[in-house]
């Protein structure tokens, strides 16, 4: 039997891949065998990233991108298929926290910038790299919200708004493109090891320790956890599945 989570000769694209679960995703394509297209806004680390993989055998690329902006994600896409020639799956990672404050004393500019790149940002993406999957007539597609798409978090209400509408975005769009070829999936990750979960708590390492501890499963996940489930979405092991949210929190939403 062939092996589904063997990538070799597919092209994967990885966005908030600088660090995190985008790094962790990125590099388990790679070892999959897989040429993967790794972008961030931060240029130096994802460029790093990419060297470390070449030098380990790999065929990655680095672009710097911005997902709030059209034209750069535009960009993206058409660099990704100019240097590769197609594009077979996507993770769409890249995301921010919301400076946290109650609901009536958060800013505009921060809900801007927090559904600029949380939902327009995917939804950018998607956009493009859907055009290319219709051309080549197939791919897939998975996108990162988080267990904050299925509850409410006082503090952070762009953020959950943010990832409510990720949800409702992968649903339509994997409706609307299943019988082209392409599959749409997210994944919602709970408390994992990552900046963006030391954000929650303004950085404070006793209260995200303390936070570790009330996950059902007594500890954060790691970025690898999700990068796991993430290629096992794309993988032929899952081509049944369809405009599914995915939730991978150690227990978090059990109770």
């Amino acid at each position: 039997m062939n092996n589904p989570l063997d990538f070799s000769g597919k092209v994967a694209l990885v966005t908030g891949a600088a660090a995190g679960m985008g790094l962790a995703t990125a590099q388990a394509f790679a070892e999959a065998g897989a040429e993967v297209v790794l972008a961030d806004d931060k240029e130096e680390p994802v460029q790093a990233a990419v060297e470390k993989l070449v030098a380990a055998g790999g065929k990655a690329l680095a672009v710097r991108c911005d997902v709030s902006d059209d034209a750069q994600v535009a960009a993206m896409v058409d660099r990704t298929v100019a240097e590769f020639d197609r594009l077979d799956a996507a993770f769409n990672n890249a995301g921010v926290m919301a400076r946290i404050a109650p609901t009536a004393d958060s800013t505009r500019e921060d809900w801007d910038r927090v559904i600029g790149i949380n939902l327009r940002g995917v939804w950018s993406c998607m956009k493009h790299e859907l055009r290319q999957m219709e051309r080549q007539g197939s791919g897939t597609i998975v996108n990162n919200a988080s267990v904050g798409a299925l509850t409410g978090n006082p503090g952070i209400a762009s953020y959950i708004a943010s990832k409510h509408g990720v949800v409702g975005l992968t649903r339509t769009a994997a409706l609307q493109y299943v019988k082209r070829g392409i599959r749409v999936n997210e994944v919602n990750p709970g408390l994992i090891d990552t900046q963006i979960a030391r954000d929650v708590v303004a950085g404070d390492e006793q209260a995200y320790a303390e936070l570790a501890t009330q996950v059902p499963i007594g500890r954060a996940g790691r970025p690898e956890e999700i990068a796991s489930v993430v290629l096992w979405l794309r993988s032929p092991a899952a081509s049944y599945v369809v405009g599914h949210a995915l939730t991978v929190d150690g227990g978090m939403t059990v109770r």
